[in-house]
């Protein structure tokens, strides 16, 4: 036991669980004033639900000993009781499974930009539960593993490179988003009637929280307070600030201007594809990263226009696209310098880019069925999207019987009462 590692995974984890009130202040700044309260519950609910589910079978089927061709873990964990006085690595088995929580609690809040506006907060929670059991927990298992020899067929057995989460996190909860995005469709009027963020600062002060947090989350994953960890850190900071600087540059050539949407998604963006990266590339190939990564995310918020699904805040266009573009360029820029494997650029051939590249297409296409289907069953039995008169209000006062400001309280003729009883 090293108290030093113990202190620098629970820090950690704290770091990782405020990134989720970051992501409710980010994509609540984003929506309409009328629908910030229902963005913000959905990631607080995310940690709710999750954090009951982890603890009775969640740890266990994600990291527990594998049941069977690196698939899904077994049910040794359930309950958590036997692992009080267990210990994994230099730490307790608490303290690794408090922070592998915070992940499991971020990754389906991540899905819910691609449904602001429009979606039910109750088949919401049905959702984040069904998906976080059958979607996270065995990608969780495929990628993640402890150092036992008996991990999933991904990170173990595969060999591919995903240090902090970009397929397991990113490309998982991207690819649920795009699947979210087509069940529950457009929102009324788009894109001819396109929203504007209601609060910048709100978006703003949200990249901010997941800026920080992100130390912990890529830092974090090394598991220990050591040089592996400051290699991390130090990348995620350069390649944060790249990225931010690649959008604003292809914004500025496209637009003519610079916005603070901009620069607070640029910053995401690249720390989503250093992510899986972190531990494996120099900071030169951090740097490269973040610039392919904020450039090309910069285009591909875009994409949803041209192929018509409404993903309300671009979660396709900066995680997916993100944590695919991270993923893949470890094949390129990985050096053994740093983390054992050598990419193509350095000298190391063409095998760990192909390795790459079946983790984002294997995590990418079970994560978009399971959720397609999954929503769709949702849909059919309790109905995801809110009617159209809650939509066109807002969702906040009809879901919630609240809202942010001191706003008219909203009515909808078509659905709230008689019309005779309208003023």
């Amino acid at each position: 036991m090293d108290s030093g590692d113990t202190a620098w995974i629970l820090t950690s984890a704290a770091l990782v669980l405020l990134m989720t009130p970051g992501v409710a202040f980010f994509y609540g700044g984003m929506v309409r004033a009328t629908s910030v309260i229902n963005m913000i519950l959905m990631s607080f609910g995310c940690i709710a639900i999750v954090s009951v589910i982890w603890p009775l079978f969640g740890f266990s089927l994600a990291f527990g000993p594998d049941a069977g061709a690196g698939l899904i873990g077994n049910l040794d964990h359930v309950g958590m009781s036997e692992l009080l006085n267990k210990e994994q690595g230099t730490m307790p088995m608490l303290a690794f499974a408090s922070f592998q929580l915070m992940f499991a609690v971020i990754t389906p809040a991540l899905i819910t930009g691609a449904i602001a506006d429009r979606a039910k907060f109750s088949a919401w929670l049905i959702f984040a539960a069904l998906w976080t059991c059958l979607v996270y927990l065995p990608v969780a298992h495929w990628v993640f593993f402890l150092d036992d020899g008996n991990g999933g067929w991904i990170g173990d057995r595969l060999g591919a490179i995903d240090f902090a989460g970009g397929t397991a996190v990113h490309v998982n909860a991207g690819a649920a988003a795009l699947a979210l995005a087509i069940v529950l469709g457009k929102r009324a009027g788009w894109p001819a009637k396109h929203t504007r963020p209601h609060n910048l600062p709100f978006v703003l002060l949200g990249a901010g929280l997941l800026w920080f947090g992100w130390f912990g989350f890529n830092a974090g994953s090394a598991g220990a307070a050591n040089a592996l960890a400051a290699t991390a850190f130090f990348n995620t900071q350069v390649a944060a600030s790249c990225a931010a600087l690649a959008w604003i540059v292809v914004e500025r050539i496209r637009t003519g201007h610079i916005t603070a949407l901009g620069m607070a998604s640029g910053a995401i963006a690249g720390l989503v594809a250093i992510t899986p990266a972190c531990a494996s590339v120099n900071p030169l190939g951090a740097l490269a990263i973040g610039a392919i990564a904020g450039a090309v995310c910069c285009f591909a918020v875009e994409l949803k226009f041209r192929l018509g699904y409404d993903d309300s805040l671009d979660v396709v266009g900066v995680h997916l696209v993100g944590g695919i573009i991270g993923s893949v360029l470890i094949g390129l820029f990985a050096t053994a310098a740093t983390g054992g494997v050598d990419g193509l650029f350095y000298g190391g051939g063409w095998a760990q880019l192909g390795k790459q590249g079946l983790a984002v297409l294997a995590v990418g296409a079970y994560s978009f069925a399971l959720s397609y289907l999954l929503g769709k069953v949702i849909d059919k039995l309790i109905g995801f999207r809110v009617v159209a008169g809650h939509e066109a209000d807002g969702v906040d006062f009809h879901q919630h019987r609240d809202v942010s400001y001191e706003l008219p309280i909203p009515v909808s003729p078509a659905v709230d009462a008689p019309e005779k009883e309208k003023v």
